[in-house]
């Protein structure tokens, strides 16, 4: 089923392109708008366990979701983690 899920730090192409590329294999098409602040992704997940996976992996690359309860600490973290990935998908886009 199509779920779209608000996603924190998505701040260009080249997060857009990381996210892509890290999740495509696993979850197929993934759109991103990024006319909408926070950012919607949108992708296939077909059951609650593959939900569980997107998150994580979305957090591990920095990117978490909106409706997580994270604290200051881990926030500031994530969004470190977040430029970093935003720079590898800049230099990774075709």
């Amino acid at each position: 089923m199509q779920k779209s899920f608000k996603a924190l730090n998505i701040k260009c192409g080249g997060c857009a392109n990381t996210i892509k590329k890290a999740l495509a294999d696993e979850f197929g098409e993934i759109d991103i708008d990024l006319t909408q602040e926070p950012r919607v992704v949108t992708l296939e997940i077909k059951d609650k366990e593959a939900g569980l996976v997107f998150r994580k992996k979305m957090r591990l690359l920095g990117y978490p979701l909106e409706d997580e309860n994270l604290g200051s600490f881990t926030k500031g973290g994530l969004k470190a983690k977040s430029f970093i990935s935003c720079a590898i998908g800049k230099i990774n886009q075709n």
